[in-house]
């Protein structure tokens, strides 16, 4: 007897989750377990974001200027059907040339046991840097904080600084002043530690599903990306204590 439930009982499910709220609370019961289990944050922390796509909106350019600003174009509160289908919170923004419509996931994990140990879901267009207060962790036991050339920019510098945290920030050149060997050097080294928080997105997109997202608005993609996160952690503890076990 098959007793794994199908798509239509997930989902109902994860809204229920969602109406009443309890997303975050559970993400924050396994954090508390996995310092039960002697996992607790440790060897600083590593902060970025990712790109979560979701299906394009076939919207006019005014339609979209009223979105931007806040506004329900025109004619859209006739139709609720149609309503329904629009995500008004999603945004386009341009990276490395190419321009992508969606959210983002921005996470920070831990160097020595590469959990999720905070998050914050944003539009796309919601700068990575300005996540940087609500993603950084006090419950580290190590100070170093390792994040790219985004975050570059003495008021990074003095926000870590004002936290107790060691800033490892990418040093950024410009075409008038590039970076020495020396800095590049550097930024090498760092590279090679905040590598891992590529390899949880590496594991998202292989071994989850992917990251393109169907849900419509920020609260669903949301509840949709905490729970993601939250699968992530349980994995990532299933291979950790296979190890152990292995390892015995």
């Amino acid at each position: 007897m098959n007793n794994i439930p199908d798509a239509t009982t997930v989902a109902f499910f994860r809204e229920r989750l969602r109406k009443a709220g309890v997303i975050e609370e559970l993400f924050e019961m396994f954090e508390a377990y996995l310092r039960t289990q002697g996992l607790q944050a440790r060897g600083g922390q590593i902060i970025d974001a990712t790109l979560v796509p979701v299906p394009k909106q076939r919207n006019t350019r005014e339609e979209n200027k009223e979105i931007k600003a806040g506004r329900l174009p025109e004619g859209w509160d006739e139709n609720l059907d149609r309503l329904q289908q629009k995500d008004l919170d999603a945004r386009w923004v341009k990276k490395n040339g190419a321009n992508y419509y969606g959210h983002k996931n921005n996470i920070c994990i831990d160097v020595d046991h590469g959990f999720i140990r905070r998050y914050a879901v944003t539009p796309a267009n919601i700068h990575d840097s300005q996540m940087l207060p609500r993603l950084l962790d006090p419950e580290n036991e190590h100070d170093f904080v390792w994040v790219d050339s985004a975050y570059s920019g003495q008021c990074f510098e003095e926000l870590l600084g004002l936290g107790g945290f060691e800033s490892l920030i990418h040093e950024k050149g410009s075409r008038n002043h590039p970076l020495n060997e020396a800095a590049k050097e550097l930024n090498h080294v760092k590279s090679a530690i905040r590598a891992c928080v590529e390899h949880v997105f590496g594991c998202m997109t292989m071994s989850m599903g992917g990251k393109l997202t169907r849900k419509i608005g920020l609260q669903k993609n949301e509840a949709w990306w905490g729970l993601k996160n939250l699968t992530f952690n349980f994995l990532r503890y299933l291979q950790r204590t296979t190890q152990v076990v292995a390892a015995a």
